[in-house]
């Protein structure tokens, strides 16, 4: 069945071109067109698509504004279309926050090599469910208590990729100020990390900032990989551990790879850390989990009910990395208490 898929976009040339790219795939169907806003809200009481790429930047309402009142009074999947620039981040950052399925680079639309990603993230929002930001919250499960102490040489390793900004604002809203020493993975263009950096700062307890290489792991701390060509590692012996950032090819289709973050935890924390891999496309993140449970490690997989995307913890699952699946709300708290001393 195709995916039926309006187009929003204030400017023609760009909706033909968002056309064009999306009619290289014969599992999607453009049903319509809107260059504002108010166009845009008729087309889909219209024609009830399953998917809508919507411009982040628009006259009138603007892109973010139109997604709010969407996923508050009828949640579809949208794929925002933004300049990934690190001037545009805070926005697209807000936008994933809101219910976004995902951001495109628009000027990945003229690079044949880039472009054909757009039909792949259509498809796959077309699966996700449609969430309402007017529901009530999730509740998290018990936060530790005042005293929660983690055991020395403790760490915690997170993966996580489409759907998860939302993902990890939950999960760290969970931990205390004095969490174990955490290190992230989550796919994001090298805009972007920065300002979701100090967004997750702003709304959690601990510290939150951009992995830097030769920062040393120290409770309290979250250490999110930089996007762009590098990928996140972790060295050095137990008593000082700290990130490593190092050149090099894609690993498992990305950079910074969680795969490479995992094997470098498997390496030099083995029985020490505790991993947890949440919502994504793909399967980038599985093998290096199974390296993490064969060296000692406790390992969680976020379930299918909870995840936007049950790509990359379905892959960890299925090759037997993780030791235990369980929803989104429940993660944190586990992850404390495999780390607590």
């Amino acid at each position: 069945m195709s995916v039926r898929t309006l187009v929003v976009d204030d400017s023609l040339t760009m909706q033909a071109l968002i056309q064009r790219t999306l009619a290289s795939d014969p599992n999607i169907q453009v049903v319509g067109t809107a260059s504002s806003a108010e166009e845009a809200r008729a087309r889909i009481k219209e024609l009830d698509p399953d998917v809508v790429t919507l411009d982040i930047e628009m006259p009138g309402m603007n892109g973010l504004d139109f997604l709010e009142r969407l996923m508050r009074l009828r949640p579809t999947p949208v794929v925002m279309l933004s300049t990934l620039t690190s001037e545009g981040a805070d926005a697209s950052i807000a936008a994933l926050e809101l219910g976004a399925f995902e951001c495109f680079d628009k000027l990945a639309l003229r690079r044949p090599d880039e472009a054909i990603r757009l039909p792949a993230l259509v498809r796959a929002a077309s699966g996700s469910r449609g969430r309402s930001i007017a529901a009530a919250p999730r509740a998290l499960e018990p936060a530790p208590q005042a005293d929660y102490t983690p055991r020395d040489q403790a760490m915690i390793a997170v993966g996580a990729s489409t759907g998860g900004v939302e993902a990890l604002i939950e999960l760290l809203s969970g931990f205390p100020a004095n969490c174990p020493p955490t290190v992230i993975v989550q796919h994001m263009p090298p805009s972007f990390t920065a300002s979701f950096a100090a967004r997750l700062d702003r709304l959690c307890k601990p510290s939150v900032e951009e992995a830097r290489a030769g920062a040393v792991l120290r409770p309290g701390k979250v250490y999110l990989a930089p996007g762009g060509d590098q990928h996140l590692e972790i060295a050095g012996p137990a008593t000082r551990r700290y990130c490593r950032l190092l050149a090099g090819p894609k690993a498992s289709g990305h950079q910074p790879s969680v795969d490479v973050l995992f094997h470098s935890v498997a390496r030099v924390a083995g029985g020490d850390a505790v991993g947890a891999i949440l919502t994504g496309m793909g399967a980038d993140g599985a093998e290096g989990m199974l390296a993490m449970r064969h060296a000692g490690s406790v390992t969680i997989g976020q379930d299918e009910a909870s995840s936007v995307v049950y790509g990359m913890p379905a892959v960890a699952h299925r090759i037997g990395a993780v030791v235990q699946q369980m929803p989104l709300r429940r993660i944190a708290a586990r992850l404390l208490q495999e780390c607590r001393a």
